[in-house]
């Protein structure tokens, strides 16, 4: 009984020894990732865009792009794309493709310096066929996915996008239909997060760390881009619905803000996790989330 006894205790510390082990590798693994994206936007912002200000834009698209890179990561390496709304990937590639539209061949909303020539869009086509990807990656593994729950209609922020962005969109493509397109990509952006946290409201599960990285890495993005677009606001221009009234420049700052306002709440559990846990632990959301 005793020799029963102390083989069940040191199985015991060998299995807790191994998952330690394993979450130590783990917690590297995620810590190189991070390590990398970040020696690259230090690269992009001084040896491309030279210091440059309007490098921060790009830099909005490099985090964007390590974000879905964790979320790739973490859907490979599960096998099940438990938790991810396939409803906000799609959102997030519809705005891509139509920020894209305008970046591939006009001038209006790119980076003044060096970036703004290729490599703003390139993370751009890089993180479209990573969303493209996950998309194809879930619907070969639609068994975890979440069909009932991600039930957010994809057309319905479509159609009310564009349509506001038609009423609202800035000029400095100087061409009315693709500076309308720019602006709906801006606001499908916004809104994609709302699926994701949708559907991680009603799950009673933790998310797991990769994919509460993927949220924020997306966020940090969005905040870079809202500073880009904070301190060129003076040069957006538009036709005024209403007297000298710059609605363009409000509209464009807004939607980063509504970006932001959304992600508030997820971003205070977010730093708290990763202060308490470590980067590699799941992230629980209080009673007040789940719907």
């Amino acid at each position: 009984m005793q020799f029963l006894l102390v083989d069940m205790i040191g199985h015991t510390m060998n299995m807790n020894s191994d998952k330690a082990k394993a979450t130590g590798v783990q917690n590297s693994w995620v810590s190189m990732v991070y390590l990398a994206f970040l020696f690259l936007a230090l690269l992009v912002y001084h040896w491309v865009a030279e210091g440059e200000f309007s490098g921060v834009v790009t830099l909005s698209a490099v985090f964007q792009c390590m974000g879905l890179s964790l979320l790739g990561a973490h859907a490979l390496s599960t096998g099940s794309v438990h938790g991810v709304s396939a409803k906000s990937l799609q959102l997030e590639a519809i705005a891509l493709v139509c920020r894209l539209s305008s970046t591939t061949w006009l001038q209006g909303y790119l980076p003044a310096d060096a970036s703004g020539d290729h490599l703003y869009q390139a993370f751009d086509f890089v993180s479209l066929g990573l969303l493209l990807a996950l998309l194809y990656h879930m619907k070969t593994h639609r068994e975890s996915h979440e069909a009932d729950d991600d039930n957010l209609s994809t057309v319905a922020f479509v159609v009310v996008s564009f349509v506001l962005a038609c009423i609202l969109h800035a000029d400095l493509d100087e061409r009315p239909f693709w500076d309308a397109v720019w602006m709906c990509g801006l606001f499908l952006a916004s809104a994609a997060p709302l699926p994701q946290l949708w559907l991680m409201a009603k799950s009673k599960t933790k998310v797991p760390a990769l994919m509460s990285h993927f949220v924020a890495a997306m966020a940090l993005g969005r905040i870079l881009s809202g500073m880009y677009f904070w301190e060129v606001g003076d040069e957006i221009t538009c036709e005024p619905l209403i007297g000298d009234f710059n609605h363009a420049m409000y509209t464009i700052l807004g939607s980063h803000v509504v970006h932001v306002v959304l992600l508030a709440d997820f971003a205070y559990f977010y730093i708290k996790n990763l202060a308490i846990s470590g980067l590699t632990s799941p992230m629980e959301l209080p009673e007040t989330w789940i719907v």
